[in-house]
């Protein structure tokens, strides 16, 4: 029997939704609140439409504790920075009809108060098909190449030999990358293609990229022990007065952080000074750890924090 959420193996959908909650200072106060609320909540969580994910604060405050979860560190190397944004809950709805996803976000919202309330929505979205099937991101880019497959995918994102409300869950980083789109026209096609480390045109790894490209910078199998995550990452996209802000909403998850972790100092430059070439046109604007509960019984498995 399939003990994780679902939603986290499946191919991105053409529609997604990021809603962030803060906990509110009643229930800081009252954690009977967050109980009844996450209990709620876990009746409502399928593990596919909606994948929920639970930050450290949040089980900080219900007295719990779940092995290897902690706050998202702040990471910085030369002239770049992965700045650190925790958040209490994020569900990462998934559909097809943004109608429906938002009155799915009403559902829930109402299911989690008066103890948590939502901070902020990202609204995100598949975004073309590459040759190798998978989406694109918005500089055109097929994004998720590498990610392991089938049996090794399983193994790469969910926690396995811990027992019975443990067994299942998945550790995911997830952080907003903001992308400038001058910054990247203004660099020629090789340029941008040595950046990423692949051409966009076939999405062929490129032997004779740098060492600041992407690709070299995040090869999974060159860290000790090696760094495998599952990517489940989604473009996504705001109007403001000032103009369009659009990027690519970093999902990563993980049996545990290391991997996240490995790449993302490497591609700071913390290893060998050498900063990856993808800062030249996007910065992370948020980072967080955050705990994927696994499903038993066909609802959201909240053993583990003695729910």
């Amino acid at each position: 029997m399939t003990t994780f959420q679902a939603g986290i193996l499946q191919a991105i959908p053409a529609i997604g939704r990021y809603v962030f909650f803060s906990i509110t200072p009643t229930a800081l106060n009252e954690p009977a609140l967050l109980r009844n609320g996450l209990q709620r909540l876990a009746a409502l969580v399928d593990g596919e439409r909606v994948v929920a994910a639970l930050g450290h604060e949040l089980v900080q405050a219900l007295g719990a504790q779940v092995p290897g979860l902690r706050a998202f560190p702040e990471l910085s190397g030369p002239g770049v920075k992965a700045p650190a944004t925790p958040v209490a809950l994020c569900l990462w709805l998934r559909g097809q009809d943004l109608g429906e996803l938002l009155a799915l976000t009403r559902r829930l919202e109402k299911a989690l108060a008066p103890a948590l309330k939502a901070l902020r929505v990202v609204e995100a979205f598949r975004h073309g098909k590459g040759v190798s099937g998978h989406g694109l991101d918005l500089t055109g880019y097929e994004d998720g190449t590498e990610n392991p497959q089938e049996a090794a995918a399983e193994s790469a994102a969910f926690v396995t030999g811990l027992g019975a409300g443990l067994d299942g869950s998945s550790y995911l980083a997830l952080q907003q990358w903001l992308h400038d789109f001058d910054a990247f026209d203004a660099m020629s096609e090789l340029e941008q293609d040595h950046s990423v480390g692949r051409r966009r045109s076939d999405n062929e790894e490129l032997d004779d990229a740098p060492e600041s490209a992407h690709v070299k910078r995040t090869a999974q199998e060159s860290f000790t022990p090696e760094a495998f995550v599952l990517r489940r990452s989604m473009p996504w996209a705001l109007h403001t007065p000032s103009g369009d802000k659009a990027g690519l909403m970093f999902a990563a998850f993980g049996s545990s952080f290391y991997a996240f972790e490995a790449q993302m100092r490497r591609m700071l430059g913390q290893e060998d000074g050498i900063v990856d070439a993808m800062f030249r046109f996007s910065q992370p604007v948020t980072g967080a750890y955050l705990w994927c509960p696994p499903m038993h019984a066909g609802q959201l498995d909240l053993r583990a924090l003695e729910l």
